[in-house]
């Protein structure tokens, strides 16, 4: 039982969508856009979350495509993570997000829902970091449509603009046929909340990697992939490094102390240089 009621609106296109955002607001409103609608669910009953009206956008056309086209594969915000598993399209989207939650969860969840959702782990778009994707998204003050390199709105803090829809990731189609890595460290039962995700690729002789539930969000940083790319470093060097240069303070929450998360990094920094190094995928 949510502790607030809320009024739903169901947007058939983008314009009618950040318009009826814009026509809320106005009216001192707290609209949210709605996707799965677990976050609304799970935050809600602890109080951590609130608003007074929904706008529901996955009838919008835009935001149910998952295909290649051209030289690009397009995935909208609005398609749920189980509509993306195992299609073949994009391989190391489709295995990372296979590890969020539990497949009931999963089904609800949208791929929008978790990248622009409030609980930190936002792990599904890692592998948008990783590719250099594009960001598909309109305003609700320009109202036009407008690509976005992943990096400015999602590399880090959200930097999504208030009203912001986002409704589609565009990624080159090299990227699907990769050598890469991912994982997930829990520390406890197989669907609880992640300790830390780690996902990289190897692409032009060199591997990137990009980092979830280390930070109070999704990373991609280029100082931690020179090191990792350093030929000069032993493995365990390279290892001793990272810890050096992390952006900010480890998390040290009720999941995992910072000291702990630090040790599974290291482990799971192994593992993917064994893979990617060494050949795998």
């Amino acid at each position: 039982m949510l502790p607030f009621t809320f009024e739903y609106h169901r947007a058939q296109e983008y314009l009618e969508a950040v318009k009826l955002f814009s026509t809320l607001r106005e009216q001192n409103r707290m609209p949210i856009y709605y996707g799965g609608g677990t976050e609304i669910i799970t935050l809600g009953r602890l109080n951590l979350y609130t608003c007074d009206a929904v706008i529901d956008i996955k009838s919008i056309p835009m935001s149910q495509i998952y295909r290649t086209e051209g030289e690009f594969i397009y995935t909208g915000s609005a398609r749920s993570l189980t509509s993306i598993e195992r299609r073949g399209i994009f391989p190391l989207l489709e295995e990372t997000i296979s590890r969020v939650a539990d497949r009931t969860a999963r089904n609800k969840i949208t791929i929008g829902g978790n990248a622009c959702g409030k609980i930190f782990y936002r792990e599904g778009v890692l592998p948008f970091l990783l590719t250099d994707s594009y960001v598909l998204t309109i305003d609700t003050h320009e109202k036009t449509l407008k690509y976005e390199n992943i990096h400015s709105l999602f590399n880090g803090e959200r930097e999504l603009n208030e009203g912001q829809l986002v409704l589609l990731f565009c990624t080159p189609k090299k990227f699907a046929e990769v050598q890469f890595f991912t994982k997930k460290r829990r520390q406890q039962w197989n669907t609880g909340y992640p300790l830390i995700t780690i996902a990289g690729l190897r692409t032009d002789g060199k591997i990137r990697m990009a980092l979830s539930g280390l930070l109070p969000y999704p990373f991609r940083d280029e100082r931690l992939e020179a090191i990792l790319n350093d030929e000069a470093l032993a493995k365990e060097e390279k290892i001793s490094r990272i810890r050096e240069v992390l952006p900010e303070k480890v998390l040290d929450d009720q999941e995992g102390s910072s000291e702990y998360r630090l040790f599974v990094l290291e482990g799971l920094i192994e593992e993917l240089l064994e893979e990617l190094e060494g050949g795998g995928k």
